[in-house]
């Protein structure tokens, strides 16, 4: 059964009226589950909130006292924490529920209650790394999830692939020197965060594409980089940060993927879940600002997933 965490406090998040991340991207996809038919098939749960254990799995302390501390109250302004990323009266509560979600949807998965997960939450969590928040995440979210896995359930190979079209710097700083995880990672080079280079070790595996790449380019690199790595580490759980601004419609970047892309790597990380992970895959929303593209992808990936 397929299951989608949300919560209607992660809409409560506000960065701003003319800041790309907004709760408009999660209608859109609720929409578009509703008109694909979609809807029926899947089970709905509620984000719990985050705890502070889980939270300092992946954040240090000192962190994570700053973002508490900093996070204004009901009816008072908005803290920018820097030039993308903002904190309203309502953000902490939607990035505790966000950084749940994976949590809960772990649980899930290891319970047998559900498989695949898919999380609709706001605020992203790639950028957010070790003791900074950046890119319009505070708490990084599959990092969270990850480590729950690893931490309360036993697991010692996990992998983590993200898609999203600017480089998920913030899970690569967090792990890079774990080797119980596997993090391969596409992304616009030279773009923001200006992180990420070519490479490929044990446990990092980085495929920066040039501006104006489409399916071909993106395809042939996951062939080539992505699932001979994957393979090799037979992860017991596969991690998607599911980032849809690579999509041509996008304005966000220059790379000019499709639906039927997002259709397609799915269907390649569903396959190696089967083959090493039993199924596990826990996918969580990052990137994706063009609300139908947005939209009509998930409902691409969900279905893929769910087969």
């Amino acid at each position: 059964m397929l299951a989608m965490i949300s919560h209607y406090e992660c809409r409560e998040h506000d960065a701003g009226p003319l800041h790309p991340e907004t709760s408009a991207r999660l209608d859109a996809i609720n929409n578009q589950l509703i008109m694909s038919g979609m809807d029926y098939v899947v089970q709905h749960h509620d984000a719990p909130l985050v705890t502070r254990e889980q939270l300092e799995r992946v954040h240090v302390s000192e962190y994570l006292d700053r973002v508490y501390a900093l996070a204004p109250g009901q009816d008072m302004k908005s803290v920018e924490i820097d030039g993308d990323t903002v904190m309203s009266p309502g953000t902490l509560r939607a990035a505790e529920r966000a950084a749940g979600a994976g949590v809960h949807g772990v649980d899930l998965i290891m319970e047998g209650r559900a498989n695949p997960v898919f999380c609709a939450i706001r605020p992203p969590g790639h950028h957010a790394e070790s003791d900074k928040a950046m890119g319009f995440c505070l708490f990084n979210n599959i990092a969270v999830a990850a480590a729950h896995a690893m931490e309360a359930h036993g697991l010692d190979r996990v992998a983590i692939i993200d898609f999203d079209v600017h480089h998920g710097n913030g899970t690569e700083e967090i792990f890079k020197d774990d080797k119980r995880v596997l993090f391969c990672s596409s992304f616009q080079h030279p773009f923001y965060p200006f992180t990420g280079h070519e490479k490929e070790t044990d446990n990092l595996v980085d495929v920066p594409l040039s501006a104006g790449a489409g399916g071909a380019e993106y395809r042939e690199a996951v062939m080539e980089h992505w699932i001979p790595h994957l393979n090799d580490f037979k992860p017991q759980f596969v991690f998607i940060s599911a980032g849809f601004d690579a999509h041509v419609a996008d304005d966000m970047s220059s790379l000019q993927l499709v639906d039927s892309d997002y259709e397609w790597i799915t269907d390649e990380l569903k396959t190696v879940a089967n083959t090493h992970a039993e199924g596990r895959v826990l996918s969580m929303l990052e990137g994706g600002y063009e609300p139908a593209a947005l939209a009509r992808s998930v409902v691409k990936h969900l279905s893929t997933l769910l087969g």
